[in-house]
Protein backbone atom coordinates (compact mmCIF):
# COMPACT_ATOMS: atom_id res chain seq x y z
CA UNK A 1 0.00 0.00 0.00
CA UNK A 2 1.21 3.18 -0.77
CA UNK A 3 1.67 5.04 2.12
CA UNK A 4 1.23 9.15 2.32
CA UNK A 5 2.75 11.72 4.68
CA UNK A 6 0.18 14.80 5.41
CA UNK A 7 0.89 18.01 7.11
CA UNK A 8 -1.20 21.36 7.49
CA UNK A 9 0.85 24.13 8.96
CA UNK A 10 -1.97 26.43 9.38
CA UNK A 11 -4.84 24.03 11.50
CA UNK A 12 -3.89 20.39 11.65
CA UNK A 13 -7.16 18.31 10.24
CA UNK A 14 -7.60 16.90 13.87
CA UNK A 15 -7.83 20.82 15.42
CA UNK A 16 -11.45 20.95 17.43
CA UNK A 17 -12.39 24.40 16.36
CA UNK A 18 -14.66 23.96 13.19
CA UNK A 19 -13.56 26.22 9.58
CA UNK A 20 -13.43 25.79 5.96
CA UNK A 21 -9.72 24.94 6.41
CA UNK A 22 -10.26 22.08 8.44
CA UNK A 23 -12.72 20.20 6.34
CA UNK A 24 -10.99 21.05 3.20
CA UNK A 25 -7.95 19.25 5.17
CA UNK A 26 -10.11 16.46 6.19
CA UNK A 27 -12.07 16.29 2.24
CA UNK A 28 -7.89 15.97 1.08
CA UNK A 29 -7.36 13.51 3.43
CA UNK A 30 -10.10 11.62 2.41
CA UNK A 31 -10.00 11.79 -1.46
CA UNK A 32 -6.17 10.80 -1.41
CA UNK A 33 -6.81 7.95 0.63
CA UNK A 34 -10.08 6.78 -1.41
CA UNK A 35 -7.40 6.20 -4.57
CA UNK A 36 -5.73 3.07 -1.95
CA UNK A 37 -3.32 5.01 -0.25
CA UNK A 38 -2.38 4.99 3.83
CA UNK A 39 -2.39 8.91 4.65
CA UNK A 40 -0.82 9.78 8.11
CA UNK A 41 -0.96 13.35 9.40
CA UNK A 42 2.78 13.51 10.29
CA UNK A 43 2.85 16.58 12.63
CA UNK A 44 0.56 18.42 14.80
CA UNK A 45 2.51 21.51 14.66
CA UNK A 46 0.40 24.64 14.01
CA UNK A 47 2.50 27.22 12.51
CA UNK A 48 -0.53 29.72 11.77
CA UNK A 49 1.07 33.43 12.96
CA UNK A 50 -1.48 36.11 12.66
CA UNK A 51 -0.10 38.65 14.70
CA UNK A 52 3.21 39.37 12.93
CA UNK A 53 4.99 39.03 16.11
CA UNK A 54 8.78 38.66 15.54
CA UNK A 55 9.22 36.51 18.98
CA UNK A 56 6.64 34.27 18.38
CA UNK A 57 7.78 33.86 14.73
CA UNK A 58 11.24 32.58 15.96
CA UNK A 59 9.74 30.58 18.45
CA UNK A 60 7.93 28.64 16.00
CA UNK A 61 10.66 28.37 13.90
CA UNK A 62 12.74 26.77 16.41
CA UNK A 63 10.06 24.25 17.20
CA UNK A 64 10.09 23.68 13.70
CA UNK A 65 13.67 22.55 13.38
CA UNK A 66 13.05 19.87 16.17
CA UNK A 67 9.70 19.29 14.33
CA UNK A 68 12.26 18.33 11.21
CA UNK A 69 15.16 16.13 13.13
CA UNK A 70 12.06 13.94 15.13
CA UNK A 71 10.27 13.52 11.38
CA UNK A 72 13.88 12.56 9.44
CA UNK A 73 14.04 9.88 12.56
CA UNK A 74 10.57 8.98 12.63
CA UNK A 75 9.98 8.52 9.10
CA UNK A 76 12.99 6.53 7.89
CA UNK A 77 12.57 3.46 6.58
CA UNK A 78 9.00 3.92 7.04
CA UNK A 79 8.53 3.29 3.13
CA UNK A 80 6.37 6.89 2.85
CA UNK A 81 6.05 7.18 -0.94
CA UNK A 82 5.16 11.36 -1.21
CA UNK A 83 4.73 14.23 1.17
CA UNK A 84 1.93 16.78 0.53
CA UNK A 85 1.30 19.81 2.69
CA UNK A 86 -2.46 21.67 2.61
CA UNK A 87 -2.16 25.38 2.73
CA UNK A 88 1.39 26.92 3.14
CA UNK A 89 1.31 31.03 2.81
CA UNK A 90 3.12 33.47 4.55
CA UNK A 91 1.26 33.92 7.97
CA UNK A 92 1.79 29.72 8.07
CA UNK A 93 4.57 28.46 5.58
CA UNK A 94 5.84 25.00 5.65
CA UNK A 95 8.50 24.98 7.91
CA UNK A 96 8.88 21.22 8.27
CA UNK A 97 7.79 19.80 4.64
CA UNK A 98 11.16 20.71 2.65
CA UNK A 99 13.48 19.93 4.79
CA UNK A 100 12.47 16.64 6.28
CA UNK A 101 12.09 15.36 2.59
CA UNK A 102 15.28 16.63 0.96
CA UNK A 103 17.12 14.72 4.13
CA UNK A 104 14.58 11.54 3.26
CA UNK A 105 14.53 11.84 -0.46
CA UNK A 106 10.55 12.42 -0.82
CA UNK A 107 8.51 13.63 -3.63
CA UNK A 108 7.14 17.05 -2.68
CA UNK A 109 3.70 18.57 -3.11
CA UNK A 110 1.91 20.85 -2.13
CA UNK A 111 -2.26 22.15 -2.49
CA UNK A 112 -3.95 25.48 -2.08
CA UNK A 113 -0.54 27.14 -1.42
CA UNK A 114 -0.78 30.85 -2.47
CA UNK A 115 2.67 33.19 -3.12
CA UNK A 116 2.80 37.12 -1.89
CA UNK A 117 6.09 38.53 -2.36
CA UNK A 118 4.52 42.11 -1.51
CA UNK A 119 4.86 40.33 2.07
CA UNK A 120 8.81 40.10 1.94
CA UNK A 121 8.96 43.09 3.77
CA UNK A 122 7.18 43.95 6.83
CA UNK A 123 6.02 41.95 9.57
CA UNK A 124 5.80 38.36 7.87
CA UNK A 125 8.76 38.76 5.88
CA UNK A 126 10.87 35.58 6.91
CA UNK A 127 7.29 33.66 7.62
CA UNK A 128 6.59 34.95 3.76
CA UNK A 129 10.37 33.93 2.55
CA UNK A 130 9.78 30.65 4.21
CA UNK A 131 6.73 29.94 1.85
CA UNK A 132 8.27 30.76 -0.95
CA UNK A 133 11.08 28.67 -0.48
CA UNK A 134 8.42 26.23 0.35
CA UNK A 135 6.43 26.79 -2.91
CA UNK A 136 10.20 26.48 -4.89
CA UNK A 137 10.75 22.98 -3.30
CA UNK A 138 7.18 21.52 -4.85
CA UNK A 139 7.75 19.52 -7.66
CA UNK A 140 3.61 19.56 -7.94
CA UNK A 141 1.13 22.82 -6.95
CA UNK A 142 -2.35 22.19 -7.08
CA UNK A 143 -4.35 25.50 -7.21
CA UNK A 144 -8.30 25.50 -5.93
CA UNK A 145 -8.89 28.64 -7.72
CA UNK A 146 -8.04 31.07 -11.00
CA UNK A 147 -6.61 33.92 -8.46
CA UNK A 148 -4.41 31.73 -6.79
CA UNK A 149 -2.66 30.50 -10.12
CA UNK A 150 -1.55 34.33 -11.18
CA UNK A 151 0.99 34.26 -8.96
CA UNK A 152 1.91 30.80 -8.74
CA UNK A 153 2.88 30.49 -12.64
CA UNK A 154 4.45 33.86 -12.20
CA UNK A 155 7.24 33.07 -9.85
CA UNK A 156 6.91 29.13 -11.27
CA UNK A 157 10.56 27.59 -10.56
CA UNK A 158 11.90 25.42 -13.44
CA UNK A 159 10.34 21.94 -13.89
CA UNK A 160 7.00 22.29 -11.29
CA UNK A 161 3.93 21.34 -12.41
CA UNK A 162 0.88 23.50 -11.74
CA UNK A 163 -2.46 21.07 -11.85
CA UNK A 164 -6.02 22.20 -11.34
CA UNK A 165 -7.74 20.40 -8.12
CA UNK A 166 -11.00 22.42 -8.06
CA UNK A 167 -12.32 22.31 -4.84
CA UNK A 168 -14.65 19.19 -4.24
CA UNK A 169 -17.92 17.46 -1.27
CA UNK A 170 -16.32 14.73 0.48
CA UNK A 171 -18.64 12.39 -0.75
CA UNK A 172 -19.33 10.33 -3.97
CA UNK A 173 -22.78 10.88 -5.04
CA UNK A 174 -25.10 13.95 -4.64
CA UNK A 175 -27.55 14.22 -1.60
CA UNK A 176 -31.16 14.63 -2.28
CA UNK A 177 -32.27 17.35 -4.39
CA UNK A 178 -34.29 20.25 -3.16
CA UNK A 179 -37.55 21.34 -4.94
CA UNK A 180 -36.33 24.89 -4.65
CA UNK A 181 -39.97 26.19 -2.42
CA UNK A 182 -39.36 26.48 0.89
CA UNK A 183 -37.64 30.14 2.26
CA UNK A 184 -34.29 31.44 1.50
CA UNK A 185 -31.05 29.66 3.43
CA UNK A 186 -27.63 31.54 4.16
CA UNK A 187 -25.07 29.63 6.21
CA UNK A 188 -21.84 30.96 8.04
CA UNK A 189 -19.89 31.34 11.01
CA UNK A 190 -20.85 34.10 13.00
CA UNK A 191 -17.59 35.90 13.92
CA UNK A 192 -15.81 38.93 13.46
CA UNK A 193 -14.42 40.08 10.38
CA UNK A 194 -15.40 38.99 7.11
CA UNK A 195 -18.11 36.71 7.76
CA UNK A 196 -19.75 39.36 9.98
CA UNK A 197 -18.82 41.74 6.77
CA UNK A 198 -20.71 39.40 4.46
CA UNK A 199 -23.87 39.37 7.22
CA UNK A 200 -23.94 43.37 7.10
CA UNK A 201 -23.78 42.72 3.57
CA UNK A 202 -26.79 40.46 3.37
CA UNK A 203 -28.74 42.35 6.11
CA UNK A 204 -28.90 45.59 3.89
CA UNK A 205 -29.83 43.72 0.96
CA UNK A 206 -32.93 42.90 2.53
CA UNK A 207 -34.03 46.02 3.29
CA UNK A 208 -34.65 45.65 -0.72
CA UNK A 209 -36.46 43.37 -0.98
CA UNK A 210 -40.46 43.50 -0.96
CA UNK A 211 -43.33 41.03 -1.06
CA UNK A 212 -43.58 38.02 1.55
CA UNK A 213 -39.65 36.65 1.81
CA UNK A 214 -38.68 34.09 4.55
CA UNK A 215 -34.76 33.76 5.29
CA UNK A 216 -33.26 30.74 7.52
CA UNK A 217 -29.67 31.42 9.03
CA UNK A 218 -27.38 28.36 9.82
CA UNK A 219 -24.50 29.36 11.86
CA UNK A 220 -23.48 30.51 15.13
CA UNK A 221 -20.01 31.69 16.90
CA UNK A 222 -19.23 34.86 18.93
CA UNK A 223 -20.63 37.59 16.75
CA UNK A 224 -23.97 35.96 17.13
CA UNK A 225 -25.18 38.87 18.92
CA UNK A 226 -24.42 41.20 16.29
CA UNK A 227 -25.58 39.30 13.77
CA UNK A 228 -29.27 39.26 15.25
CA UNK A 229 -29.06 42.60 15.98
CA UNK A 230 -28.25 43.22 12.15
CA UNK A 231 -31.29 41.12 11.29
CA UNK A 232 -33.67 42.48 13.98
CA UNK A 233 -35.55 44.65 11.79
CA UNK A 234 -36.94 41.62 9.61
CA UNK A 235 -38.68 40.11 12.88
CA UNK A 236 -39.83 36.90 12.17
CA UNK A 237 -39.11 36.87 8.56
CA UNK A 238 -35.74 35.44 9.81
CA UNK A 239 -34.94 32.14 11.30
CA UNK A 240 -31.84 31.42 13.35
CA UNK A 241 -31.15 27.52 12.54
CA UNK A 242 -28.22 27.58 15.34
CA UNK A 243 -24.87 25.01 14.53
CA UNK A 244 -26.05 22.26 12.65
CA UNK A 245 -24.81 19.10 12.07
CA UNK A 246 -23.59 17.60 8.62
CA UNK A 247 -27.29 15.80 8.38
CA UNK A 248 -29.24 19.07 9.56
CA UNK A 249 -27.96 21.00 7.36
CA UNK A 250 -28.43 18.85 4.44
CA UNK A 251 -32.27 19.03 5.52
CA UNK A 252 -31.58 22.56 5.56
CA UNK A 253 -30.80 22.70 1.94
CA UNK A 254 -33.18 20.67 0.81
CA UNK A 255 -36.31 22.97 2.02
CA UNK A 256 -34.99 26.04 0.85
CA UNK A 257 -35.86 27.91 -2.02
CA UNK A 258 -32.34 29.93 -2.86
CA UNK A 259 -29.32 30.41 -1.13
CA UNK A 260 -27.36 33.18 -0.68
CA UNK A 261 -24.06 34.46 0.87
CA UNK A 262 -22.23 37.56 -0.02
CA UNK A 263 -19.04 35.89 0.20
CA UNK A 264 -16.80 38.43 1.29
CA UNK A 265 -13.08 37.33 1.20
CA UNK A 266 -13.46 33.15 1.13
CA UNK A 267 -11.35 31.74 -0.63
CA UNK A 268 -14.11 29.78 -2.34
CA UNK A 269 -16.88 28.59 0.10
CA UNK A 270 -17.81 25.23 0.92
CA UNK A 271 -21.55 26.40 1.45
CA UNK A 272 -21.69 27.59 -2.17
CA UNK A 273 -21.02 23.25 -2.90
CA UNK A 274 -23.32 21.98 -0.41
CA UNK A 275 -26.04 24.24 -2.19
CA UNK A 276 -24.92 23.38 -5.27
CA UNK A 277 -25.29 19.87 -4.77
CA UNK A 278 -28.76 20.15 -3.37
CA UNK A 279 -30.08 21.51 -6.84
CA UNK A 280 -30.21 25.15 -5.14
CA UNK A 281 -29.39 28.48 -6.93
CA UNK A 282 -26.93 30.89 -5.80
CA UNK A 283 -27.28 34.58 -4.74
CA UNK A 284 -23.67 35.90 -4.33
CA UNK A 285 -20.84 38.33 -5.24
CA UNK A 286 -18.68 38.03 -8.16
CA UNK A 287 -15.51 37.46 -6.17
CA UNK A 288 -12.49 36.05 -6.84
CA UNK A 289 -12.34 32.54 -5.79
CA UNK A 290 -16.35 32.15 -5.35
CA UNK A 291 -16.68 32.79 -8.82
CA UNK A 292 -14.94 29.28 -9.89
CA UNK A 293 -17.14 27.29 -8.21
CA UNK A 294 -20.44 28.70 -9.15
CA UNK A 295 -22.98 27.99 -12.09
CA UNK A 296 -21.71 30.47 -14.75
CA UNK A 297 -23.88 33.40 -14.65
CA UNK A 298 -24.13 37.20 -14.59
CA UNK A 299 -23.26 37.67 -10.59
CA UNK A 300 -22.97 41.21 -9.41
CA UNK A 301 -19.77 42.88 -8.32
CA UNK A 302 -18.93 44.06 -4.96
CA UNK A 303 -19.26 47.56 -5.98
CA UNK A 304 -22.76 47.41 -7.30
CA UNK A 305 -24.22 47.37 -3.85
CA UNK A 306 -27.26 45.39 -2.08
CA UNK A 307 -30.01 46.58 -4.72
CA UNK A 308 -27.98 44.20 -7.31
CA UNK A 309 -28.01 41.67 -4.91
CA UNK A 310 -31.76 42.23 -3.60
CA UNK A 311 -32.73 41.96 -7.42
CA UNK A 312 -30.86 38.67 -7.93
CA UNK A 313 -33.05 37.41 -5.02
CA UNK A 314 -36.49 39.12 -5.99
CA UNK A 315 -36.13 37.86 -10.03
CA UNK A 316 -35.20 33.82 -8.35
CA UNK A 317 -37.95 34.83 -5.97
CA UNK A 318 -40.63 35.72 -8.56
CA UNK A 319 -40.10 32.24 -10.90
CA UNK A 320 -40.12 29.32 -9.24
CA UNK A 321 -38.91 27.62 -12.68
CA UNK A 322 -35.95 29.26 -13.22
CA UNK A 323 -35.58 28.71 -9.62
CA UNK A 324 -35.47 25.23 -10.31
CA UNK A 325 -33.48 25.34 -13.60
CA UNK A 326 -30.46 27.17 -12.25
CA UNK A 327 -30.96 24.91 -9.36
CA UNK A 328 -30.74 21.59 -11.60
CA UNK A 329 -27.54 22.89 -13.56
CA UNK A 330 -25.34 24.19 -10.95
CA UNK A 331 -26.17 20.50 -9.45
CA UNK A 332 -24.97 18.68 -12.83
CA UNK A 333 -22.48 20.87 -12.16
CA UNK A 334 -21.15 19.69 -9.26
CA UNK A 335 -21.81 16.21 -10.06
CA UNK A 336 -19.45 16.22 -12.94
CA UNK A 337 -16.40 18.25 -11.56
CA UNK A 338 -16.81 18.54 -7.61
CA UNK A 339 -17.25 15.50 -6.27
CA UNK A 340 -14.24 13.53 -4.80
CA UNK A 341 -14.06 10.78 -6.96
CA UNK A 342 -13.00 13.52 -9.42
CA UNK A 343 -10.48 14.98 -6.68
CA UNK A 344 -9.08 11.50 -6.42
CA UNK A 345 -8.29 10.66 -9.90
CA UNK A 346 -6.82 14.30 -10.35
CA UNK A 347 -4.69 13.72 -7.79
CA UNK A 348 -3.44 10.39 -8.57
CA UNK A 349 -2.77 11.13 -12.27
CA UNK A 350 -0.56 14.05 -11.39
CA UNK A 351 1.64 12.68 -8.91
CA UNK A 352 1.89 9.29 -10.76
CA UNK A 353 4.89 10.09 -12.55
CA UNK A 354 6.62 11.49 -9.09
CA UNK A 355 5.70 7.93 -7.30
CA UNK A 356 7.56 6.34 -10.62
CA UNK A 357 10.39 8.45 -10.75
CA UNK A 358 11.17 7.51 -6.70
CA UNK A 359 10.42 3.63 -7.11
Amino acid sequence: MTRVAFYAPMKPPGDPTPSGDREMARNLIAAIGAGGAEVEVVSQLKLHEKSGDPARQAALRKAAEAEVTRLTDALAGRDIALWVTYHNYYKAPDLIGPATCAALGLPYVQIESTRARKRLTGPWAGFAQAAEAACDAAQVIFYLTANDLITLKRHKVTGQRLIHLPPFLPAETLPEASDCSGPMLTAGMMRAGDKLASYKILAETLRHLTGDWQLDIAGDGPARAEVEALMAPYGDRVRFLGLLDRAALAQAYRRAALFVWPGVNEAFGMVYLEAQAAGLPVVAHDRPGVRDILLPGAYPAPEDGPEALAAQMAALLADPALRRTRGAQARAMIARSHLRPAATERFWSAVAPLLEGAA
